[in-house]
């Protein structure tokens, strides 16, 4: 099945953009980069009738600004030993990685049609048996901090001043292994490990204070001895200033929580605990397409 997103306009548009260098990438860049990889993500769900769209169009914001901003890697050496590590914990969510690292030259975007299909490297949980570049393969929540520990630990063990990022959701922190991984962190003063998590308050099951609610969240991460920020995970300043606090600050792990809202850029899904995990049918994808290409339209007109 072919791949229909964009047009000719918006891809010279992005090239361009992907050619520049990460500090000349303007916030209105940024933009049309997140509404595209919203766009991707939808349609990658769409096409495998099977996955989840609301997390990825909520995280879009923030893995513009990673693969656009702050990450340091090299599409032509991609397991070079210098490139910055992001590990996926909510592996679920993938769907915005791949879209994300599809923008920035990892692969062509015509093979987000092959999501969740038998064969594809895109599996629907992350795998690192058929893609390596990922990092780890995520499925079961509330690993991937210990995951991300043990890279970060071994990387200053061995000098390689390499920063690990890892994504988490709120729902994932109800997990006992988070908190050990939180705790060993502070021990070893794991100070490369940048931790930022998807703050909706949804997880498959509801809303996160109705199933178990996490109390003071940022104040948990305080008291296992991690420096914390709250961040507006849909502004793109506020994004980005939100990680380059967490590369500047010193003496050990720090945790960004970022406020989002499940759905974001399309109208029925915001909020909405029913796109935690469900695919769109046709309508429902035609008119979630039609309103972000409506907002790409808008933002084509500022970079014109």
């Amino acid at each position: 099945m072919g791949w229909s997103v964009g047009d000719p306009t918006e891809n010279a548009i992005l090239e361009t953009i992907r050619a520049k260098p990460p500090a000349q990438r303007t916030h209105d860049e940024l933009r049309l980069v997140a509404n595209r990889i919203r766009r991707n993500a939808v349609e990658a769900v769409y096409l495998a009738n099977s996955g989840h769209p609301g997390g990825p169009l909520g995280l879009a914001d923030i893995y513009a600004v990673l693969y656009f901003k702050v990450l340091n890697y090299d599409v032509k050496n991609t397991m070079a030993d210098s490139r910055d590590r992001l590990l996926l914990s909510n592996g679920h969510v993938c769907a915005v990685k791949y879209a994300a690292m599809a923008l920035a030259g990892y692969f062509s975007e015509e093979e987000l049609a092959t999501f969740r299909k038998l064969g594809s490297r895109l599996q629907g949980h992350p795998s690192t048996r058929y893609f390596p570049e990922l990092e780890n393969s995520s499925g079961s929540l509330g690993q991937g901090l210990s995951n991300a520990h043990g890279v970060a630990l071994g990387l200053k063990l061995r000098k390689n001043p390499a920063r690990v990022f890892v994504g988490m959701s709120d729902g994932e922190c109800q997990e006992g292994m988070t908190w050990e991984a939180a705790m060993a962190a502070a021990h070893y003063k794991t100070d490369n490990l940048i931790a930022f998590i998807d703050w909706n308050n949804i997880q498959i099951d509801g809303f996160v204070d109705d199933v178990m609610s996490l109390g003071d969240f940022e104040g948990k991460f305080k008291a296992f001895g991690w420096q914390t920020k709250v961040a507006d995970g849909h502004d793109l300043v506020a994004i980005e200033a939100a990680f380059q606090w967490a590369l500047q600050a010193q003496g050990g792990p720090k945790v960004i929580l970022f406020k989002t809202r499940l759905g974001k850029g399309v109208s029925f899904m915001e909020n909405n605990p029913d796109w935690h995990g469900s695919p769109p049918k046709k309508e429902q994808r035609d008119q979630a397409m039609q309103e972000l290409e409506q907002s790409a339209a808008e933002i084509l007109k500022i970079l014109s």
